[in-house]
Order: C-alpha cells, then sequence, then structure tokens
C-alpha cells in the first residue's frame, strides 16, 4: 500500500452524502423510531476500509453537516461521529479479522454507545425522550451493518477506491 496514490476519492465522499440523504428520508411513523444511523454505518465501513484515508477530521465534517441538517446544537452529532470513529480506529485490526456476525455485534455495543451518549447530550439540552426505544437504531443499524458492508465493498472493488 505505501507508495500508492489515493484514487476515486470522490466515491467516498458520494457515499457520505448520500448518508446524509439517507438519514433525513422520510419512512412511516412506525419506522420512524428505528431509523439506522446511516451516518455512522457509512463512516464505519470507510474507516475499517481504508483508516489511513477517512478517520477523525472526516468524522467531524459528516457530523456538522449531520447537525445543520437536523438543526440540532452544533457539534452535538460531531462529537457522536467523532466517538464511533474512535472506538472504530482503536478496535479496528480486530474488527476486520472478525466474521460478519461478530462484527455487528461489536458494532452494537459502539452504535449503543454512542446513543447513550446522545441521550446524555439531549438530556443536557432538555430533550430527553421518554422511554428506551432511544436504543432502537443501535439495533437495526447493527443488523443493517452485513448488507451495508457487502454492497460499499463491492463499490469499493469496483471503482478501485484506495
Amino acid at each position: 500500500m505505501i507508495g500508492l496514490r489515493p484514487r476515486n476519492g470522490w466515491v467516498i465522499w458520494f457515499s457520505l452524502a448520500l448518508a446524509l440523504l439517507l438519514s433525513v428520508a422520510p419512512l412511516p411513523d412506525f419506522m420512524e423510531v428505528g431509523r439506522p444511523l446511516w451516518p455512522a454505518l457509512i463512516l464505519t465501513y470507510w474507516v475499517l476500509a481504508l483508516p489511513h484515508r477517512v478517520g477523525m477530521t472526516t468524522a467531524w465534517l459528516l457530523g456538522v453537516g449531520v447537525d445543520v441538517l437536523y438543526g440540532t446544537l452544533l457539534g452535538q452529532n460531531a462529537l457522536i461521529l467523532t466517538l464511533i470513529t474512535f472506538l472504530v480506529l482503536s478496535l479496528h485490526q480486530r474488527l476486520r479479522m472478525f466474521p460478519m456476525w461478530q462484527q455487528s455485534l461489536v458494532l452494537l455495543v459502539v452504535f449503543g454507545l454512542a446513543q447513550l451518549v446522545q441521550l446524555w447530550l439531549n438530556a443536557l439540552t432538555g430533550n430527553r425522550p421518554p422511554t428506551l426505544a432511544f436504543v432502537l437504531p443501535a439495533l437495526v443499524s447493527a443488523l443493517l451493518w452485513p448488507w451495508v458492508s457487502v454492497a460499499l465493498r463491492g463499490v469499493q472493488k469496483r471503482l478501485n477506491v484506495n
């Protein structure tokens, strides 16, 4: 990998922009509570696949984009996505060795921790949800991880993103 020039970086940014669009796409009311964490899922894939190209700065910029898109406290989602990226980068050597079902379990814990920090930040700003359903997006995202990972791996190989 040393000496290779980065190629097709636009694919990474395009997929992250697609994650932003998916995060605000309309869903039926009963599915809204379990909306997948699309920016976290796609960012996690790129952090695992290309840790030398996608890292904390990318997570922070994506998080600020999510904050602007949702109109939340500026830096709130940036902090959450940076935390997810830090945890994934810390575990990325192990995560790459795990089978897909173990990766999903680890990411369930990582996304669950991120949701708990999100709950804590929401409680500080006075927007605390009344139920424990705030953990449901972490579960849905962990269940979607195998499909997201396989789809993005196919895109990465087909377009030769490195």
